[in-house]
């Protein structure tokens, strides 16, 4: 009676990630195509016949032809596999075009659950599913869970939306829609596993309900790798044995580093940066703290070296402080224009009238500033 499958869903297929440059745009959007391979390749690794996708195949309910096409060639080349794709709230219902095509050029080995009817998996095992009729529901879609299945059988939810709390509060999706669907869903329902999709991060909900998260990250609210779930249900009624596995290409890391006066600010920076398949990391670092202008400089500086060996790093240097002693403006010039403007520009990385981002303009033109003189003065000297 044991069946095991892989859960996965919020693949996102044809994301278009404005705001990043368009190099990295197009490998953003190649990781998430090749991960329909890789997750084939986790599905054969654990002897799971089944990939169950809880809803966002696709980003939008319009996606381009080649996304469509590539993506079913992806799955018809794992003809081992049986893909059971559940409209989400991205790719709900609604898009009747959407899934007319799939049905009419899809292969045979992708299944859409396009009602809350139950399903037969294999023999023994049956599928109970939640399509999103539309972006918004707005009601628990879950209660159809409940219908029967043949005695003795295994059964599986699959399912897409926020939860509620065991207190009734709910609990915002991954787009802050309010939670519909109970927590206790799987035992309300007599399920033996509840897959379910919309939030990104990976997150078991009880004994036997899980949110697989997405299998390729997409932004850095969630600081984990992209995984899916291996699922093992052995028996009607036996809690299920869950095991991630990982399945992202990219890691999206936000990094937070709080520096004090007289810290290696370089070497720190060095420590919480990652240092292997750093074009595979997007790194998002914030800085807070105080530091001299020698080391505010340093770690500007150190920040611009090593920026190039990630795939993105965005550094936000603006709840950082600078302690200035006069002597350290002597090193930027004793008279004249370049002292009277560091002057100017310590005094406006103090100045509360500015506000933060004035401030930390102020504060990082003065190390700048700092970084060019002590430059060329050692240029000079050498």
């Amino acid at each position: 009676m044991t069946f095991r499958f892989l859960h996965t869903s919020d693949l996102h297929l044809g994301k278009p990630f404005g705001g990043y440059p368009d190099a990295l745009r197009h490998r953003l959007r190649e990781a998430r195509h090749g991960v329909l391979h890789r997750l084939a390749d986790a599905a054969r690794a654990q002897a799971a016949a089944h990939v169950l996708v809880a809803g966002d195949t696709f980003d939008a309910e319009t996606p381009s032809p080649e996304t469509l096409r590539q993506a079913l060639r992806a799955m018809a080349d794992a003809s081992d596999l049986t893909w059971v794709l559940l409209p989400g709230n991205h790719d709900s219902l609604a898009a009747t075009e959407l899934w007319r095509r799939v049905a009419a050029d899809g292969p045979g080995n992708v299944a859409v659950v396009a009602s809350e009817a139950p399903v037969a998996l294999v023999p023994g095992v049956w599928l109970l599913p939640a399509p999103c009729t539309q972006r918004r529901p707005g009601r628990d879609l879950t209660e159809a869970m409940a219908a029967p299945t043949p005695d003795g059988a295994l059964r599986i939810g699959l399912g897409h939306g926020a939860i509620t709390d065991f207190a009734g509060a709910g609990f915002a999706g991954e787009e802050g829609s309010p939670g519909v669907i109970p927590p206790d869903r799987a035992a309300r329902s007599g399920l033996d596993y509840l897959g379910l999709g919309d939030w990104h991060g990976q997150m078991r909900v009880g004994p036997a309900t899980w949110y697989a998260g997405t299998p390729e990250p997409d932004a850095f609210k969630h600081d984990a790798p992209g995984a899916a779930l291996v699922v093992t249900l052995a028996a009607p009624g036996a809690p299920p044995q869950v095991v991630p596995v990982v399945t992202g290409q990219f890691r999206w890391l936000d990094l937070r580093l709080d520096l004090l006066p007289g810290e290696d600010a370089p070497a720190r920076l060095a420590a919480a940066l990652p240092t292997a398949r750093q074009r595979d990391h997007l790194v998002r670092l914030r800085v807070t703290g105080r530091l001299a202008l020698e080391p505010r400089a340093a770690l500007d500086a150190a920040v611009d070296r090593v920026a190039p060996e990630f795939g993105f790093l965005a550094a936000d240097l603006s709840g950082l402080g600078i302690d200035a002693r006069p002597d350290d403006l002597d090193r930027i010039d004793r008279g004249g224009a370049l002292r009277q403007a560091a002057e100017v520009l310590l005094a406006e990385s103090r100045d509360p009238t500015l506000g933060t981002e004035g401030r930390a303009v102020a504060a990082a033109a003065l190390a700048r500033l700092y970084g060019f003189a002590t430059d060329a003065a050692g240029e000079a000297g050498g």
